[in-house]
């Protein structure tokens, strides 16, 4: 398998995919292994993620370098997601014995009610290309923590840092039979979903997270959905300061090439502030440069998918089409995977990139004349996964939000993860939970004892 620069299109390096008879093997090593890694004391699993956290730092340089290399974000960005996995990783490493550790319930009489929990044991974490650190510890992280093995297929498009970070892992004490990198695209997916695995994770879009619930439903063991989102954002008229609103809501749109499912799709503006907002907004997107990840001097790197340059196109010319105005942006920068940053106005919720998941950096803003109009409009969709409302009003902006379907609510902040709260979608978005501490019991079955003195 080809592991291809997106911002060059040059060859990164050649790579062994696995196949049927490769995959079968690292399975039986999982399944042998995790018996004996989950009678390991959790504090010893624990010590070593903390291992993993330290080398994450002392090989930052190289491993944001192949992070940008393979992915087309640009550097800083990869050094940001590399700190920001470390600190996931030390909530996890702080919060999870308490959660998983004994508790004793109740006593009645001479019985004491005791709830435990055991590891679930091979779980398949079937990973991301946009944030392969971030998504990747979300998952394996307490997975290994609360005693299971893990089979780990990074995106083929993050196939090189998913070798980083089984590396890293081994060397932080983590034994070779309980994390295992499954290398290749969707038919190598297909074999493990075929496996009799104890628990199925993903990140990625709905469509395949829809097939991948299907697939291994009748296996009747755990499920966790990480999928995609259209996440609206509302700029009240009660706003003090409309130019750090309008270069929040920028950076909210644009970060990581919008190349994320918690990124600002769809932008709502009251009327009264419209005209301001809307001038201010597009300065800031102006201001962004675009060009080789390497080069610290660009805020916007390469589209990883080129095959997802055709559907950004098709979006803007759809919006257009049906009425829209494009101020700025709008198509493809020569003939790698470079993007304009695209601002459309005029939307309507018959316009595609309105409704339908963008994942790149084009964003329709529509004017919006009160609180009613934009909340019937945020929940004009399939997804529901963040929603953000701009407000000095703090009791308006939780009344807004109250209203609208979505899992992770943003109060003058947007595309923003938390560690010590659940990151759950809800409608298209997503099945389960992870981070918090629903994120640490998720990979871990609850045991009831029931312990009488004879």
């Amino acid at each position: 398998m080809k592991i291809t620069n997106p911002a060059t299109h040059e060859i990164i390096k050649d790579v062994l995919e696995d196949n049927s008879t490769s995959i079968q093997t690292k399975f039986n090593a999982a399944r042998n292994s995790y018996v004996s890694w989950a009678q390991v004391p959790i504090q010893k699993r624990i010590d070593s993620l903390q291992k993993f956290h330290d080398l994450l730092d002392q090989n930052q340089e190289s491993l944001a370098k192949d992070l940008s290399l393979e992915v087309g974000k640009p550097l800083q960005e990869s050094y940001n997601e590399i700190n920001g996995a470390r600190a996931r990783i030390r909530f996890f490493i702080q919060n999870s014995k308490k959660w998983l550790d004994p508790q004793e319930m109740n006593t009645d009489g001479k019985t004491t009610d005791v709830l435990a929990f055991d590891p679930l044991g091979v779980v398949c974490n079937i990973s991301a290309w946009n944030y392969p650190f971030l998504v990747g510890v979300n998952v394996f992280v307490p997975a290994l923590i609360a005693g299971n093995s893990v089979l780990y297929k990074p995106s083929e498009y993050a196939t090189i840092t998913g070798r980083n970070i089984e590396r890293l892992l081994h060397e932080a004490g983590i034994p070779k039979d309980v994390f295992q990198t499954i290398v290749g695209g969707p038919a190598v997916g297909e074999v493990l979903l075929a496996l009799p695995c104890d628990g199925y994770f993903f990140t990625g879009s709905f469509k395949t997270g829809k097939y991948i619930a299907e697939k291994v439903a009748s296996k009747l063991v755990p499920v966790g959905l990480e999928l995609g989102g259209k996440d609206p954002l509302y700029v009240t008229d009660e706003i003090d300061n409309l130019d750090n609103v309008a270069a929040a809501v920028a950076e909210g749109c644009f970060y990581n090439n919008g190349q994320s499912c918690c990124a600002v799709e769809r932008v709502y503006v009251h009327e009264k502030i419209y005209d301001s907002f809307l001038d201010k907004f597009v300065n800031e997107v102006k201001k962004l440069k675009v060009g080789d990840p390497l080069d610290k001097s660009n805020q916007q790197g390469a589209i990883t998918r080129e095959s997802h340059l055709a559907f950004l196109d098709s979006q803007v010319q759809d919006a257009v089409s049906k009425g829209a105005k494009l101020l700025t942006g709008g198509k493809r920068i020569g003939k790698n995977n470079f993007y304009e940053p695209t601002v459309l106005i005029n939307m309507n919720h018959e316009m595609s990139v309105m409704k339908d998941e963008t994942f790149g950096p084009v964003i329709g803003v529509m004017k919006v004349k009160d609180d009613s109009e934009a909340i019937k409009l945020m929940n004009d969709t399939e997804y529901g996964l963040t929603a953000s409302v701009y407000s000095q009003n703090t009791d308006r902006a939780k009344d807004i939000l109250s209203n609208v379907d979505a899992g992770t609510s943003y109060i003058n902040c947007c595309d923003r993860v938390s560690p010590y709260l659940p990151w759950a979608g809800r409608k298209n978005s997503g099945l389960g939970a992870t981070l918090s501490y629903l994120g640490i019991l998720a990979f871990a079955k609850p045991r009831g004892w029931h312990i009488r003195k004879a």
